[in-house]
């Protein structure tokens, strides 16, 4: 499929062979060999504050999982300010919250995007309860439902700092990916971040740390927390 002209450009889509675009493939094989036991197929990203690059890359991680012929559909669990719906020029008439409100099937709100492999389901409507609506029974049934037809699922939610929304999607997740843009975030703040994921048990996946000035230019640098190492 041809990108539609006035679309926002995703990196590892236009240009697949740029440094930053190899960092994201980097960032997928690190996720897959992060556990032994396991398949991480449900991959939720959050942030600090608004404008640290999230949803970016997660649309970015969700090409380079399409990109190894894998099935992926993006989730905008952003119900305040969405913007995934912008990123793939789609319309957010119908999404994420007419599913878990019981007004729409999964396969009713789900659209393809123009990346092979790559499926959206936007936001939808903004409501009036959202952390309500993420921590729902209905919230947990339909992912579990997706992981039949989808295999791999990114969840794009909204600063951890800000709302709970983060907190609660972590619960019913595989994984957890942190946003921080360099020299923006205090070390404070991305600490606190991951202390309150923690608070609910979350995996914690590792950090993805953008905008660092690097000689080779690359944007992007992921970083694995381990076992017991702390955010830098």
């Amino acid at each position: 499929m041809q990108r539609p002209n006035n679309s926002r450009p995703i990196i590892t889509h236009t240009n697949p062979k740029s440094p930053i675009s190899e960092t994201f493939r980097t960032l997928r094989t690190n996720i897959d060999f992060s556990s032994v036991d396991e398949q991480i197929r449900v991959i939720m990203l959050t942030s600090a504050g608004p404008g640290e690059g999230k949803s970016t890359t997660a649309s970015n991680l969700a090409v380079a999982y399409a990109q190894s012929d894998k099935k992926v559909l993006v989730i905008d669990a952003d119900l305040r300010k969405p913007t995934m719906h912008h990123t793939f020029m789609k319309t957010n008439r119908w999404g994420l919250s007419n599913v878990v409100s019981g007004q729409s099937a999964p396969v009713e709100v789900i659209v393809e995007t123009h990346v092979h492999n790559l499926f959206l389901m936007p936001s939808g409507p903004v409501p009036p309860n959202p952390s309500e609506m993420l921590a729902s029974k209905r919230m947990t049934a339909m992912l579990e439902e997706l992981k039949e037809s989808f295999d791999v699922i990114i969840i794009d939610t909204p600063p951890a700092l800000a709302v709970t929304d983060a907190q609660v999607v972590a619960t019913k997740v595989d994984g957890v990916l942190i946003v921080i843009d360099y020299g923006k975030v205090k070390r404070e703040a991305a600490m606190k971040v991951k202390a309150n994921l923690q608070h609910v048990n979350a995996r914690m996946l590792g950090v993805v740390i953008n905008n660092v000035n690097r000689k080779n230019g690359e944007g992007y640098y992921y970083y694995y927390y381990g076992n017991d190492q702390s955010a830098k």
